[in-house]
């Protein structure tokens, strides 16, 4: 989905259909919010569309990793990512074009207590080839936490 500018409108978003401070992306060419200065450090806030397509997206990754040819057909990009953050990044709200063909792949499990963890919208943490899901994960934390400062008391 191309989203050029018809003759006589202002052009539009083609993520959110916002009208306005819009500029072209660099990667693909598409109508976006110029609005990548909206976006919080550390926040890790997704109100950027400008910021989504250009992180969150293979077609962003292609372009800023600068391979060659189109995203879809890129094997660098394929073997770049995890197959399940492959499959999200190129088929999430923040594409204008979406992976089609899909590769299979086993969910990712926490290695604590059995539950999925989608990995492109959920937290986690990952040690190695260990993931763990944020419920674990902050238990883990807060077992730390605790032996440091009884440590720091003895």
């Amino acid at each position: 989905m191309n989203a050029s500018k018809p003759k006589g409108k202002k052009p539009c978003c083609g993520l959110c259909g916002k009208v306005g401070k819009v500029r072209k992306t660099d990667c693909c060419g598409n109508w976006i919010c110029d609005d990548h200065d909206q976006y919080v450090p550390f926040s890790y806030s997704r109100n950027s569309c400008n910021r989504n397509h250009d992180r969150y997206t293979l077609c962003g990754s292609h372009y800023n990793k600068g391979h060659a040819g189109h995203w879809k057909d890129c094997d660098e990009c394929r073997k770049s990512f995890k197959t399940e953050m492959y499959v999200w990044y190129g088929t999430n709200e923040y594409n204008f074009e979406k992976l089609e063909n899909l590769p299979k792949f086993e969910p990712t499990l926490c290695s604590e207590c059995g539950k999925v963890i989608h990995l492109g919208t959920e937290g986690f943490a990952q040690l190695g080839e260990k993931y763990t899901c944020g419920k674990c994960s902050e238990k883990e934390m807060r077992k730390i936490f605790r032996r440091k400062m009884k440590s720091k008391l003895s």
